[in-house]
């Protein structure tokens, strides 16, 4: 039994002229009844009565309607739920970002492009408060940001870990080290943005270094990545962090950036998502993330 029989069957149903059916399905009145000869073969049984002048329904016809309609009916549902996740898969996905993603961002944009190639992903740069904004108010599919958060309305999906580096002038003593311990630093001023910029770098630390024993001294406020490793190159001594693959980005003359220890500051990302199920694109971008979490680094973090 083949659609095209049914819907041959029900157009003819419906009309109860077979040269009238053949119009509407645009097709010649021979074909519409060598079909359904077929189909009565299959069913072994007469569907329609004919004779010149009228077409009606056997009683088997009758019993076949309801249910080619709804063959019919599933068909056309396949087809839209599948033109449905087309055009999703090649919809926007607008993915707010922030600055010092470095090789991370590069992975989930390969990851992405590789799970979809139709969709197209649009990067949005903005404050934490600002893309956390945008994506309750659905202006944003999803926002990658770092430190830990509760928001209603909103899921945070736990990604990867990224451990802080010291950004140190290249003529200081500990800049010889290949690991430098957080105690060490306690004598050098920091250049640290001000927590209301940035609450979750700026706890995280201040808690490292109290962990180490000390109140770090505050040097002169950060406030770009040029400007903050210029003055820490050429001016007085000091020192600041970076997340270690944004630092991979930074090769700045007068300035080295060194693993820090005891302890090792370390940041998790995560993918900010409005709960409920997502659509087909914003799933893949959500797959790229999981999967630029367990390889980047060749395992999870």
């Amino acid at each position: 039994m083949e659609l095209r029989q049914l819907r041959y069957f029900l157009t003819v149903a419906e009309e109860l002229h077979f040269g009238r059916a053949a119009e509407r399905l645009h097709i010649v009145q021979s074909a519409v009844s060598q079909q359904l000869r077929r189909l009565e073969r299959e069913l072994d049984a007469e569907l329609f009565t004919r004779s010149t002048r009228v077409v009606r329904l056997t009683e088997a016809g009758h019993r076949l309607l309801p249910y080619a309609r709804e063959m019919l009916a599933l068909q056309a549902r396949a087809r839209e739920a599948v033109d449905e996740l087309r055009a999703e898969q090649s919809a926007t996905v607008r993915l707010g970002t922030s600055s010092g993603l470095g090789a991370r961002l590069d992975s989930v944009l390969t990851a992405f492009t590789r799970r979809t190639g139709h969709a197209q992903l649009e990067l949005v740069t903005s404050s934490t408060e600002e893309r956390l904004a945008q994506v309750r108010s659905g202006d944003l599919d999803a926002a990658l940001l770092r430190g830990e958060r509760t928001d209603p309305g909103l899921e945070f999906l736990p990604l990867w870990q990224d451990p802080l580096v010291a950004a140190l002038p290249a003529g200081h003593e500990l800049a010889a080290r290949q690991t430098v311990e957080l105690a060490r630093l306690a004598d050098l001023p920091l250049r640290l943005a001000a927590r209301s910029r940035n609450p979750a770098l700026h706890d995280l630390v201040m808690v490292s270094c109290r962990a180490a024993g000390y109140t770090p001294v505050l040097g002169p406020e950060f406030t770009n990545d040029q400007d903050t490793l210029a003055a820490i190159g050429h001016g007085r001594p000091s020192w600041t962090v970076f997340y270690a693959p944004h630092a991979d980005q930074l090769p700045v003359p007068g300035v080295v950036f060194r693993p820090l220890s005891d302890p090792e500051p370390v940041m998790r990302t995560y993918l900010a998502v409005r709960s409920g199920p997502p659509r087909a694109a914003l799933r893949a971008l959500i797959e790229a993330c999981y999967e630029a979490y367990e390889t980047v680094d060749g395992a999870p973090t």
